[in-house]
């Protein structure tokens, strides 16, 4: 009775581990670069899909993305955007960790370079239950109508923070950097920004890291913000209000991009081809 037993037990231990085992993430690596980096160390939260969010549910297909967003580079119009591993290969080739914040903030903000370099302490709250970030933007102060500033009132957004591991590394990082809470965080200029990245680039070509998308430069960060925010499910009026857009044909401009591939994380091809034989008999 004692080895019936036994084996019993282990059958029920073995099957448990086998349903375990199927239950487990699977990690793909990739082999080609222009695709995704076999390896991404120190990378966002942000850039794997959560469980119970809507890429989740579908099935984020990254591959797919990639054919999608090589698509549209190739198409006159559309915003020329990363996915977020190659985010993630960006970041990390970045070096310098003042450096380093500042695109990780624009990635996870979305926020305008001149947005971002206007940043103070003061402006990003990260003790709510919500951590949020208050941006400032002269792009909506020449036309004012009523209820709308008017030139020369600071026009603001609040843009959640959605991204655990970033608010600690955006909290360790003005406990360390910053000594005014009335200052920029990056007291540089927009070239200064931008030289920055050109360093990271050139990193990222030593490594032998070639990117699908010509000519990064900060705005990429606020493209591929847009387009993460809308592959992972984001409302079109969500969108258009993290990104501080006055019109919605400026939202509109990242969710073309879905329109080149039809229905996106549910049906990935139809077919057109059928074979000759028993063809339906027309009148």
């Amino acid at each position: 009775m004692r080895i019936a037993a036994s084996g019993v037990f282990l059958r029920a231990l073995s099957a448990c581990l086998r349903q375990n085992r199927r239950n487990r993430p699977v990690v793909r690596r990739f082999k080609k670069l222009s695709n995704f980096p076999p390896e991404i160390p120190q990378i966002s939260r942000s850039v794997v899909t959560m469980p119970g969010t809507p890429a989740a549910r579908f099935g984020m297909d990254y591959p797919l993305a990639a054919a999608m967003r090589d698509l549209a580079a190739e198409t006159t119009g559309y915003p020329k955007y990363l996915l977020a591993p190659e985010i993630g290969v960006l970041l990390d080739a970045v070096g310098d960790l003042r450096q380093r914040i500042l695109f990780d903030f624009l990635w996870n903000t979305g926020a305008r370079i001149s947005e971002a370099l206007a940043v103070t302490p003061a402006d990003i709250v990260l003790d709510a239950r919500r951590p949020y970030v208050v941006l400032y933007t002269l792009k909506q102060r020449q036309q004012p109508r009523p209820g709308r500033p008017r030139k020369g009132e600071p026009v603001k957004r609040a843009v959640p923070l959605l991204d655990e591991s970033f608010v600690m590394r955006l909290r360790d990082h003005l406990a360390t950097f910053t000594r005014h809470r009335t200052k920029p965080v990056w007291e540089i200029t927009d070239d200064t920004a931008r030289h920055w990245l050109q360093n990271a680039l050139a990193e990222c070509e030593r490594r032998g890291v070639k990117f699908t998308i010509p000519l990064i430069s900060p705005k990429t960060f606020r493209h591929s913000f847009a387009m993460h925010l809308a592959m992972n499910g984001a409302l079109p009026v969500t969108l258009q209000a993290y990104m501080g857009h006055r019109d919605f044909k400026s939202t509109q401009h990242y969710l073309r991009v879905f329109a080149l591939d039809v229905g996106i994380g549910l049906n990935h091809t139809i077919r057109f081809s059928y074979p000759p034989e028993n063809p339906l008999l027309l009148p």
